[in-house]
């Protein structure tokens, strides 16, 4: 009895009847052609026809059309070419061996020839996953090669924005003393030129911070500071700006001092910004709120106003460079340079700087800095 195993029926059913049907009909047609010349023909050579089959269609289509190959060609070998013919049975117990070392050698080559096709899958699989790898390879390298060119064009724009700057210093000290002996001379215009240097000037330090940040050259010196005395700053410094506008303080109650570890002149420098945006930005009747807290492991200033505030979208973008809010009218001051600057300002200090929706309408900006406590201070 040749037993057919389940996994070739099974991989008939996945890989398709139509390559099995047509080996079985090689397997019949050369079946045919044998028995036209049988009487000339010995038993090695039935079986070694046989096995060229049995190798085709194993190399063909696996091991499971094999062992059925093998079996198919078995019963017609002792069918067929073995007397009695026509019956299964063996009249010499030669034959019964001749029959096993066929089927055995059918089996085996069918088993040797599925090992050979698992190992030239796995072959085309490595070669694929090396081609990939090396597909990957090529792109991260090509993306390095672009990450380097941004960054060698950001260190040449930098040096040239600080290049720029450092030459227009010279000419705008000029005009500012030219502007000075116009308006000793009863010239109106004098004041308007010197507003102007003034306003110039302004952008040429704005973009020299740019790039001292970006460059890490910028210098700060990050201590413990009380938050009261940042916020007492912050509202001397605009109280320029304040006339006729209320600045509501709030400091949260609890521990007697807030304290922090942040750089003094240049942390104020960022809270003033956030707080001239807000008055600048929000109705001149709603006042602008000015707060501090801890947070956690933070020492947290927030600054709040009920202008019109920023869509959702543009939430980041505020913090580019040059950046202007859709249908804000082009008179509007500033150079677009300030929440960048105070943003990058105070992430040098290991800081950080965010914008939030305010609920009712406007803006909250908090500015967060490293947080120290009273007992930690005294301890030192």
């Amino acid at each position: 009895m040749v037993i057919i195993p389940l996994s070739a029926v099974t991989r008939a059913g996945n890989r398709g009847r139509w390559p099995w049907i047509v080996w079985l009909g090689v397997l019949a047609i050369v079946t045919v052609g044998m028995l036209l010349v049988r009487n000339r023909l010995n038993e090695a050579q039935v079986a070694l026809v046989y096995l060229l089959v049995v190798q085709g269609g194993s190399a063909r289509e696996g091991r499971g059309l094999g062992f059925l190959l093998a079996g198919v060609a078995f019963i017609s070998f002792d069918w067929f070419f073995l007397p009695p013919y026509g019956t299964l049975a063996v009249a010499k117990s030669v034959d019964w061996a001749v029959l096993g070392a066929f089927l055995l050698t059918s089996v085996v080559a069918a088993q040797l020839f599925e090992r050979a096709r698992a190992e030239a899958d796995i072959a085309r699989q490595r070669s694929a996953e090396l081609e990939r790898l090396s597909i990957e390879r090529e792109q991260l390298g090509a993306r390095a090669e672009h990450a380097d060119a941004l960054r060698e064009a950001s260190r040449l724009k930098d040096a040239v924005i600080a290049s720029v700057s450092h030459d227009l210093r010279t000419p705008l000290t000029t005009i500012k003393a030219l502007a000075a002996d116009l308006a000793s001379g009863g010239d109106e215009r004098a004041m308007i030129i010197e507003e102007e240097a003034d306003r110039l000037n302004s952008l040429v330090a704005d973009l020299l911070d740019i790039s001292r940040l970006n460059s890490g050259t910028a210098s700060l010196n990050p201590e413990p500071n009380e938050a009261e005395d940042l916020i007492g700053a912050a509202l001397q410094r605009v109280a320029g700006t304040t006339v006729g506008r209320e600045i509501r303080v709030a400091i949260e109650e609890g521990d007697p001092l807030l304290i922090g570890r942040f750089d003094f002149p240049q942390t104020l420098r960022a809270l003033v910004n956030l707080l001239e945006n807000a008055l600048k930005y929000s109705p001149p009747s709603e006042p602008v709120d000015l707060g501090v807290r801890r947070d956690g492991e933070w020492l947290a200033f927030s600054v709040s106003d009920r202008g019109q505030g920023v869509p959702a979208a543009e939430g980041e973008r505020i913090f580019e460079p040059f950046y202007r809010k859709p249908g804000l009218p082009p008179d509007v001051g500033g150079s677009g340079l300030g929440l960048l600057i105070a943003r990058a300002l105070v992430e040098a200090q290991a800081g950080s700087l965010v914008y939030e929706a305010r609920v009712g309408g406007g803006s909250i900006f908090t500015l967060r800095v490293p947080a120290i406590d009273v007992d930690v201070l005294a301890g030192q």
